[in-house]
């Protein structure tokens, strides 16, 4: 199960909370701190380069996770990142990649930008871009224009709310 969203949406603290809920579950971070924590240097702010190797990266998570996984993201955030940075990019040449990835996940939960919204965003934040990419993942991820094909489970409320929503998607799918 992957979790995926804009920046700032909660995603890292409903993961945090269901770690607690279903410890059987691994927990693997988001591909940005994996490559930050190995040494890899991210421009700031990013370019497309880095969000190809968070893609890169994320697809390894993917293909390597156990089934009771909790992937923070997953490959379509970061095509939505780079959609938002560049209009230019092309998802073409990664395609059968995400394809195959996004085929292991069962569930893509999705925590959007709630009004009001729930996180506080620093000023130095770029809104715009977060705002962008919000509306690129809802798009990706529940229109499927791709037919990759995961279920999906849109999320809301608090993180206790958000919590129960995955435990009863979790629930019923067993």
């Amino acid at each position: 199960m992957a979790f995926c969203g804009s920046h700032r949406t909660g995603k890292t603290s409903l993961i945090a909370a269901l770690g607690d809920l279903v410890p059987g579950y691994e927990v693997i971070d988001e591909p940005y701190r994996l490559l930050e924590e190995s040494g890899h240097e991210l421009s700031d702010p990013p370019a497309v380069e880095d969000f190809e190797q968070q893609l890169r990266t994320s697809l390894e998570l993917v293909a390597t996770a156990p089934t009771d996984a909790l992937l923070d993201r997953c490959p379509l955030d970061f095509v939505g990142y780079l959609q938002a940075i560049d209009n230019e990019w092309e998802i073409d040449d990664w395609l059968d990649d995400i394809g195959n990835a996004m085929s292991r996940l069962d569930l893509i939960v999705v925590v959007a930008i709630e009004t009001p919204d729930r996180i506080a965003v620093a000023a130095h934040e770029d809104k715009r871009l977060r705002r962008r990419v919000d509306e690129l993942l809802l798009r990706l991820v529940l229109d499927d224009p791709f037919g990759l094909g995961p279920a999906t489970l849109e999320v809301s409320g608090s993180v206790d709310e958000r919590a129960r929503q995955v435990m009863h998607a979790i629930a019923t799918r067993r």
